[in-house]
């Protein structure tokens, strides 16, 4: 039997200003992130894909370990998708960023796919601040 309380039982707190600030700096870091990708993926077309993935998802894990949750991640990760779904939309004189070819596609698939697998693997908080243990 435990002397502590179900987790949902806990009242929720408010997240911090630094937290929020963090993840705010997050998003418009992913953001930048997203827009240089885009840039160095069509550059050298195998290399530089794996490259701006491989900086993409570097990002997004180190955000969510600086935070030490999973809400820098998604923060990352969002301001990733929100810069290159706004970078693949053509403007009214004709021009455009991506071009339809599969680097483009794989870009952007993959991104996505990155950044929702890093998101989720990064490490939880604990209630309390304690190690995770398995057993007794």
């Amino acid at each position: 039997m435990s002397d502590r309380s179900p987790m949902l039982a806990q009242p929720m707190r408010p997240p911090s200003a630094g937290r929020i600030t963090a993840c705010a700096g997050f998003f418009l870091l992913g953001a930048v992130v997203g827009a240089a990708g885009a840039l160095v993926q069509p550059g050298w077309f195998p290399g530089g894909l794996l490259l701006a993935l491989a900086g993409e998802a570097g990002f997004v894990l180190g955000a969510a370990r600086v935070t030490r949750g999973r809400a820098g991640g998604v923060a990352a990760a969002a301001g990733w998708m929100l810069a290159v779904v706004l970078l693949t939309a053509s403007r009214p004189e004709g021009d455009f960023l991506f071009a339809a070819g599969a680097g483009s596609y794989l870009f952007l698939l993959g991104g996505i796919g990155v950044a929702v697998i890093c998101a989720t693997l990064a490490p939880r908080r604990q209630p309390d601040g304690d190690p995770v243990r398995l057993g007794k």
